[in-house]
């Protein structure tokens, strides 16, 4: 098999890729029932920490099924090491057959999680807006704020973090962008001020409270993608208007979904999926004063659209 692709090999590939409509395309044969995804395998290590994600799946008739490893270790940089590691795998769906490894060091899941975010925020937000409020400083926040400005006529970008230093890093990391972009201190102030937020962390207990979020905000949560993690209040959920899972099934099990759920906050009829506001079969925001909430954690046809997308530019190049 030649579609052997380390990062190095990858990442020239990356700027050829337009998949947005491949993406949500993908969430709309989700939500139609036309995709076999099942529940995510996950290992979790607490000396050193580290977590590991298996994702696996594929779209009927298809010509691909995926299973993707991606790992995150924070004591990695500390030996020198990226936090991030993995690959994605594609095999014919038709015989079994290999058709492409690639070891894209995690990448390609930050990547198609910053597109996903883009995208939901764009369908669910005020399409008056053009600024944003990014929580978070790592790699997944600065494709947040890449993705974003791809798709929606952002002009001022907030960065917020724990660590300030690590929030000016990515604020320098970003000025390609030409816009305005500040780093905040004061959260709470910085989330009443916002109409748009997405959030990016692995937070385990909830950094923005119900009290803060104000009329006609947008909310897009990405960090939570195990049971145990939780960016937002719960209470936050049973202030908001319309709930966005990208898959039920599974964030009733992982995400802010679950967090509210757990605290019986809401019910699962109150949930809709984002591949039905692609579709137009459900209705997102209706009014300009409406909370809404994208809460994604992560679907295996996202890495499909995307291990597709690389191989393809990779053949035609």
């Amino acid at each position: 098999m030649k579609n052997i692709l380390t990062w190095q090999q990858i990442e020239p590939l990356i700027q050829k890729l337009d998949v947005y409509d491949a993406m949500k395309e993908a969430f709309i044969q989700y939500s139609l029932g036309n995709a076999e995804i099942p529940p995510v395998g996950e290992l979790i290590m607490d000396d050193p920490e580290g977590e590991v994600h298996i994702k696996y799946g594929y779209l009927k008739g298809g010509e691909h099924y995926v299973i993707k490893i991606a790992s995150g270790f924070p004591g990695n940089e500390q030996l020198g090491l990226i936090p991030g590691q993995g690959m994605m795998l594609l095999f014919n769906l038709s015989t079994g057959e290999p058709d492409a490894i690639l070891i894209d060091d995690a990448n390609l899941t930050v990547i198609r999680t910053g597109i996903a975010g883009a995208l939901a925020s764009k369908a669910l937000a005020n399409q008056t807006l053009n600024e944003a409020l990014i929580i978070g400083t790592g790699v997944q926040a600065r494709f947040q704020a890449r993705y974003l400005c791809d798709v929606m006529p952002i002009n001022k970008l907030s960065i917020w973090g724990r660590d300030k230093d690590k929030a000016k890093m990515a604020k320098d990391d970003l000025a390609d962008l030409n816009i305005e972009i500040e780093v905040q201190s004061n959260l709470e102030e910085s989330v009443k001020a916002s109409r748009l937020i997405i959030t990016t962390t692995s937070a385990k207990e909830p950094i923005l409270k119900a009290g803060w979020i104000q009329s006609g905000t947008h909310i897009t949560s990405v960090g939570s993608d195990t049971p145990e993690k939780c960016e937002l209040d719960f209470n936050i959920l049973s202030k908001a208007d319309i709930i966005v899972a990208d898959s039920i099934e599974q964030n009733l099990i992982r995400g802010e979904i679950h967090q509210a759920i757990k605290h019986k906050a809401i019910n699962e009829n109150q949930l809709i999926e984002i591949g039905e506001i692609f579709d137009g079969t459900k209705t997102g925001r209706t009014t300009e004063d409406q909370i809404s909430i994208a809460d994604l954690t992560g679907v295996a046809i996202q890495d499909l659209v995307i291990a597709e997308a690389v191989l393809s530019a990779h053949r035609d190049k």
